[in-house]
């Protein structure tokens, strides 16, 4: 069976089971390697993409349900809150061993695109079912708050 589906702009027409999770069509169908598998289950956030701007999990997500839809990967998304908290991932410094990013930067630039002030609690609830190894959460917190005051032209001290 066919599959269309829209990924980074570009218009696909995939011939995969309809069950196939859009993960490993990422992956292995299409080789956009940057959008990682962590638990299968939903619940480590590395898979994390977003359809039409909202994070979602790949790995547990068939490809039939995404059919029609514009899906965006880390390799494609290019918004001005994605660009703000790629910036602010790099000033603070935020990767460790860098598994986790993809997803973390996918959840918090689409956090951004709906809330430019998140408070704490917004950012927990954002970011919560995104799982770092390496316990990153405080200069993760940091460089969503950072990003949030670049695209509101403040600086942060």
């Amino acid at each position: 069976m066919s599959v269309s589906v829209t990924i980074n702009g570009k218009d696909y027409k995939l011939d995969v089971p309809p069950e196939t999770p859009l993960l490993w069509v990422l992956r292995d169908t299409l080789k956009m390697t940057g959008t990682k598998f962590g638990c299968g289950q939903a619940l480590c956030g590395a898979c994390t993409v977003q359809m039409y701007g909202q994070p979602i999990r790949a790995c547990v997500t068939p490809v039939s349900a995404v059919a029609g839809q514009k899906i965006t990967t880390i390799e494609g998304i290019t918004t001005k809150e994605a660009k703000a908290v790629q910036t602010a991932w790099e000033k603070l410094q935020v990767p460790q061993c860098g598994y986790c990013q993809s997803g973390q930067i996918m959840a918090a630039s689409a956090l951004l695109a709906n809330n430019t002030s998140p408070s704490d609690a917004d950012i927990d609830a954002a970011m919560g079912g995104n799982i770092c190894r390496c316990a990153t959460y405080v200069k993760i917190r940091n460089a969503i708050k950072e990003a949030a005051d670049d695209l509101k032209g403040e600086s942060h001290a």
